[in-house]
C-alpha cells in the first residue's frame, strides 16, 4: 500500500513537469511570432529544449522585418 501511495506523488510530478514544459514552449511561441519567425518551429524546438530555446529566442533573436 505505501508503494502504491509513492507512485502516485511521482505520476502527480510528472503531470506537473509537463504541463510546465508545455506552457513554455507555448510562451516560446508567442514570443516568436511577436519578432516574426515561425511560431510552429519554434514551439516544436521548444519542446525539445525547453529552457534553453528561450534563451536562444530572447539572446539571439533580433526582429525580422515584415
Amino acid at each position: 500500500m505505501l508503494e502504491n501511495a509513492s507512485n502516485r506523488a511521482f505520476a502527480s510530478g510528472q503531470t506537473e513537469y509537463y504541463a510546465g514544459w508545455g506552457t513554455l514552449a507555448l510562451i516560446n511561441a508567442g514570443l516568436a511570432q511577436g519578432k516574426n519567425r515561425s511560431g510552429l518551429g519554434w514551439f516544436l524546438l521548444s519542446l525539445l529544449l525547453g529552457p534553453i530555446a528561450t534563451f536562444l529566442l530572447v539572446a539571439f533573436c533580433d526582429k525580422l522585418e515584415a
